[in-house]
């Protein structure tokens, strides 16, 4: 059986991730026949054990994942671990005394209770003594009804998600209405406020980054700024000598790694590179969201055009977060750095295969199977392949982002 996996980054008031709220779906329809779509979520993850295992989705970070009756009735959830998990219960559950002391139970197992979009009714009152976390969509309930949720939230000390975050200011406000975490969009939307100046370092990068955008990379000019700068040396070994890059050979100088890693590789290495210095000051997600677009991206875009260059999918996805890096208008950064029109075009908007990829792309993000089956129809190509792209990516950016850009 294969998993569908999609994952959505649950915040702190830092804008670092807390955890992931994963989602699971099933087959070309991406659901089981005739019953809701939670519970298919639930029976397949269950039934699958997480063929991807939840480490390789999540890193060290929490998983919440959507339970439905049946699934909690049975204590399905205590077949994971503890640790690294959060039950959410969804809010279309039919609520009795036997669901009630099935997620007591679970919970005095050492499992996170965490009601999800949660809506005032009654029904949940009986969760509230053991609930460890509360989800409140905030398009749901009115605002000014909210201060009174969440002073009584936490005088029972359970910790609030603002679900549907989709602005800085949103993001401040609710913050500062005290809640703990945050979910939704908001990352992906740079407030422009101000520009970001660069420094020597980020000059540096930006050399590196025109470098690798050229059709004929100049092996001469890399080595020279890499040279000058040990840790770059030391990043580029760090990163050929990733398993996920490389399984056999181990490499053990500069020009061995650039003989051995070929020109389209250290493009990739000197771009992924060029935005983590670009990022610094920036939550960690947006890189690693960035990795897991541009591995996305190379792959899809590979698989429909396999003369072209590859590297065009793989710089569209990881430059695809720049604007809200550096915050400034994506059009205005495009512009300083020379790749090709096309990648330009799709970074900005413009329709075709390349923008379509990384639309594709944040489709998986929010899990919006219906747009992934519309890109399979119109590229016709199979949508379970799909699926695998994206599960290599992630596994793909968490390898990279822990053995590599984690040390800069």
């Amino acid at each position: 059986m294969f998993a569908y996996v999609a994952r959505q980054p649950i915040f702190d008031v830092n804008r670092e991730v807390y955890a992931y709220e994963l989602l699971f779906r099933i087959g070309e329809d991406n659901c089981f026949p005739d019953i809701p779509p939670d519970e298919a979520t639930s029976k397949i993850l269950t039934s699958t054990h997480l063929s991807l295992g939840i480490e390789e989705i999540t890193g060290d970070k929490k998983a919440f994942i959507n339970f439905h009756r049946d699934t909690l009735m049975f204590r399905l959830p205590t077949s994971l671990d503890a640790s690294k998990v959060v039950i959410e219960i969804v809010e279309t559950v039919d609520v009795d005394d036997a669901l009630v002391a099935a997620c007591k139970h679970i919970r005095g197992l050492g499992y996170p209770i965490a009601l999800d979009d949660y809506d005032m009714k009654g029904k949940w009152e009986a969760f509230i003594p053991f609930t460890s976390i509360v989800k409140i969509d905030i398009t749901e309930i009115p605002h000014e009804k909210i201060p009174a949720l969440v002073e009584r939230f936490k005088a029972n000390n359970i910790k609030l998600v603002a679900e549907k975050i989709e602005t800085y200011e949103e993001y401040n406000t609710f913050k500062e209405m005290g809640f703990d975490y945050f979910q939704g969009y908001f990352l992906a939307k740079p407030e422009i406020v101000k520009h970001r100046k660069l420094g020597p370092s980020s000059l540096t990068m930006m050399e590196l980054l025109t470098l690798s955008s050229q059709a004929k990379l100049d092996f001469d000019e890399v080595n020279k700024i890499i040279e000058r700068d040990p840790s770059l040396t030391y990043l580029l070994l760090r990163f050929i000598n990733n398993p996920m890059v490389n399984k056999r050979h181990k490499i053990t100088s500069l020009k061995h790694a650039l003989t051995f890693m070929g020109e389209v590789e250290v493009k990739k290495f000197i771009s992924l590179l060029a935005l983590a210095n670009l990022s610094d000051g920036q939550p960690s997600e947006l890189m690693q969201m960035a990795l897991v677009r541009a591995k996305f991206c190379e792959l899809v875009f590979t698989e429909l055009k396999d003369s072209d260059n590859p590297l065009k999918g793989f710089l569209t996805g990881l430059l695809s977060l720049l604007d809200a890096m550096m915050e400034q208008r994506i059009d205005d950064l495009v512009s300083k750095v020379p790749i090709s029109d096309d990648v330009k075009g799709a970074l900005c908007g413009n329709p075709g295969m390349l923008r379509h990829c990384l639309t594709l792309a944040q489709f998986f993000e929010r899990a919006e199977w219906a747009g992934i089956q519309q890109f399979a129809a119109k590229y016709n190509i199979k949508q379970s392949l799909l699926h695998s792209y994206y599960n290599e990516a992630i596994k793909w950016a968490k390898h990279i982002h822990q053995s590599a850009l984690n040390e800069k």
